[in-house]
């Protein structure tokens, strides 16, 4: 076998609300892959997917693809793959709130975006940064053992902090907790994961809730955390 068959192949799929800068975040990320001995592809849809001879041989998929659809025969494909062990990885919308409509890859995932909590009423100026709140990203006892966040201690970020239903097969590293607030609709503060993974067949899943643009993904802690994330993902 040639070197060229040993190495790695990760798919980047990006697109949806350019609010996420789906190009630039994961352009920060395409080095890295290719220093670890990546070759990267990337596709502006999911319509890759259905792709099964390429699919097949791919070892990490990573997605960036907001508030978007997916066809049937691509969710076929991508699952196909994460069943046979392609990990899927991402961040933020790019991930946890791809394709509403597709109960399925909501399962797979673990995680869907319901909410992000806005600044006081009276502060809202009709921008992204309606939603920008202070909060700390608490990591869990699993989370300082794991090693996507050994070693990374509780941090805090200004940005959307997502509100994520989930369910307990999630293996959670991070939570992160919306405090109820007198123009809040809920009464008591509410838990959600930030940062967990997933085992799905035998491909790992890997999401990072924070990421909403690029000054919050190429911070620190965070940027360290999703590429020991992608690497920990990937086949």
């Amino acid at each position: 076998m040639s070197a060229a068959d040993q190495t790695r192949r990760a798919l980047v799929v990006r697109g949806g609300w350019d609010g996420h800068q789906p190009v630039e975040t994961t352009d920060l990320f395409i080095p890295f892959l290719q220093a670890h001995g990546f070759a990267v592809r990337v596709e502006g849809s999911p319509a890759v997917y259905a792709d099964q001879e390429y699919m097949d041989t791919v070892d990490l998929i990573v997605q960036v693809n907001t508030m978007t659809t997916i066809a049937a025969d691509e969710f076929a494909g991508l699952q196909r793959a994460v069943l046979n062990g392609t990990g899927m990885a991402g961040w933020h919308g790019g991930i946890a709130d791809s394709y509403r409509d597709n109960a399925d890859y909501l399962h797979m995932i673990g995680g869907q975006f319901a909410h992000h909590a806005g600044k006081h009423p009276d502060e809202r100026v009709g921008e992204q940064s309606d939603n920008y709140i202070p909060y700390t990203v608490h990591i869990t006892e699993l989370g300082h053992e794991h090693p996507i966040t050994q070693g990374i201690e509780d941090f805090d970020l200004v940005t959307e902090q997502y509100w994520v239903l989930s369910d307990e097969y999630d293996d959670v590293l991070a939570t992160t907790t919306q405090e109820a607030r007198s123009w809040d609709p809920w009464n008591r503060p509410v838990t959600a994961p930030a940062i967990w993974t997933r085992q799905w067949g035998k491909g790992r899943i890997f999401v990072s809730a924070p990421g909403h643009r690029i000054e919050i993904v190429e911070s620190q802690p965070v940027r360290t955390i999703i590429e020991r994330g992608l690497l920990w993902a990937a086949r």
